[in-house]
């Protein structure tokens, strides 16, 4: 523990409102989000591999079919699905910190079985190996970021989950391009194979990062948790003392009647109200998310740009260029946006602009359908549909599905709730890749109509349902949801009625005085 005497503990607004991110912070949270980069890369080098233009792997896995390249697709999000319910086990059972790398030794796994395959079996194994690892990471990266950040830039920082993303699928582009050039089967082994190194990178780095400080105090090791908070606020010689007491003891009085007065067992989800609609909308989100449309683009991108009358290399730069504007937008938004913002109007707005960009895109790809069709103009056209709709998609549903589903969940079911979120993220995935040859082939221009409508859907559910969770800690959120058992610190004006709220005694945590507020708040 750091030698110091701590002085009384300030309000809950201190919380709130007085702590900016200290480098600590930033490093740990984007250096966690190399999981992310691998889900983002490992995901979208695939759409290059089984495009047409990488002769080499058709001709050395004999030209597979529709049925066997879905397969290929659809298997690692089948993985993922098991991933994300396995890390619901093992951030409880061994920590957030440890779960990221037990999935990127998977993933080291997984994609040393892609890149040395010498069958199709063989192939579909480590893409499902890969995708284990990937839902792993995919569920604990954003709940670690969640938990290390302060309530003010948590959106910042738990947006890197997506920012890395899109910065997997803009490496995986431009490589995808680069290696289509060459002629052995280093054209598909070069590409799966780069994926190793950031996850044996991952790995190492990950020792020297803290832990969860809700975690370690979970586990009934406060002083741990106590030490680290500190660390996270920029050490003995920079953190506000006052502050770190104001955290710690509102975090730590939470934890401890959780621990006294709640179960974490699966089916406290939906065993009461608050807990059922913090589910509903955790899982939500994640599966309205995939039902935007974007993996129909980011899977078989290069596919729909040869249908606007693009060719050869052509397909597979536009891809690369399409997932450096994608990171760009994302940047833009979580750093300025997301914490000023909110998440709850960009889920709303996000989803009826992508249905327009949808709607634009189906309009366009009805006059390709026309056999022999061919204008150059109208072609561009279509691929700024989808640079408008990765716009809205990155100022939306892409960093927002991540944070949302991380900070909504109270500790004893974060773990739980974020699981079974992430698990209903890869499930649609599954459903989308292994559909979407099949409806390009058979419905074509009209496949995305089905996309116009879903996100007309998300935006009138977002609306119902969806609270507004920016600037508050993740204990107060629950007052969001109809919790009556958060505790607080005094200062916090959140209650029904203007801002008044229930005081209902006075209890000795964790050196102040705490105040157990029993208010609901009005949903923002």
């Amino acid at each position: 523990m750091p030698d110091y005497i701590p002085p009384p503990p300030k309000s809950h607004d201190a919380v709130v409102s007085n702590t900016k991110p200290a480098l600590i912070n930033y490093v740990a949270a984007i250096f966690a989000a190399i999981g992310s980069f691998l889900f983002g890369y490992d995901s979208g080098i695939i759409g290059s591999v089984i495009s047409k233009s990488y002769t080499e792997f058709h001709d050395y896995f004999n030209h597979p079919n529709d049925q066997i390249t879905g397969a290929i697709v659809s298997v690692f999000a089948g993985g993922a699905f098991f991933g994300a319910i396995l890390a619901g086990y093992t951030a409880d059972a061994i920590g957030r910190k440890r779960t990221i790398q037990l999935g990127s030794l998977i993933a080291v796994l997984g994609c040393t079985l892609q890149t040395a395959a010498v069958t199709v079996p063989m192939l579909i194994v480590g893409r499902f190996v890969a995708g284990w690892s990937i839902g792993v990471l995919s569920m604990i990266v954003p709940m670690y970021q969640a938990e290390i950040s302060p309530p003010h830039a948590r959106g910042l920082l738990s947006g890197w989950t997506q920012l890395m993303i899109g910065w997997g699928f803009f490496v995986a582009n431009w490589v995808g391009y680069g290696c289509g050039f060459l002629k052995s089967t280093a054209q598909f082994r070069i590409p799966l194979g780069i994926q190793i190194l950031p996850a044996v990178l991952l790995f190492g780095g990950m020792f020297v990062l803290p832990y969860s400080p809700r975690w370690l105090a979970k586990k009934g090791r406060e002083e741990e948790a106590k030490a680290t908070l500190i660390r996270l606020h920029g050490g003995a010689h920079n953190a506000r003392h006052e502050v770190v007491e104001a955290e710690f003891a509102e975090m730590l009085t939470q934890i401890e009647w959780e621990r006294e007065n709640l179960s974490t067992n699966v089916l406290d989800l939906v065993r009461t109200k608050p807990n059922l609609h913090r589910t509903v909308c955790g899982c939500l989100v994640q599966a309205m998310c995939q039902w935007t449309g974007v993996n129909v683009g980011a899977y078989f991108g290069p596919t729909i740009y040869a249908a606007l009358g693009f060719g050869g290399q052509t397909t597979l730069m536009i891809n690369g260029i399409s997932g450096a504007w994608g990171v760009l937008t994302t940047f833009v938004f979580i750093t300025f946006i997301v914490d000023r913002l909110g998440r709850r109007k960009p889920l709303i707005f996000g989803a009826l602009a992508m249905s327009a960009c949808l709607a634009w895109q189906s309009a366009i790809g009805k006059q390709f359908s026309v056999p022999g069709y061919t204008n150059f103009p109208l072609g561009v056209a279509g691929v700024a549909s989808f640079f408008c709709f990765s716009w809205a998609f990155g100022w939306s549903y892409g960093p927002v599905s991540w944070i949302y589903q991380s900070e909504i969940f109270p500790m004893n079911i974060r773990a739980m709730g974020a699981a079974a979120s992430t698990a209903t993220n890869w499930l649609n995935n599954v459903i989308i890749a292994q559909i979407t040859p099949y409806g390009l082939n058979a419905l074509g221009w009209k496949y995305f109509m089905i996309f116009v409508c879903t996100n007309l859907t998300n935006a009138l559910v977002a609306f119902l349902l969806f609270p507004e969770t920016k600037n508050k800690t993740l204990e107060e959120i629950g007052l969001l949801f109809g919790d009556e058992n958060v505790r607080v610190m005094p200062g916090y004006e959140g209650a029904v009625g203007g801002g008044d709220r229930e005081k209902e005694g006075d209890e000795e945590k964790g050196g102040g005085a705490m105040v157990e507020d029993v208010a609901r708040l009005d949903r923002v």
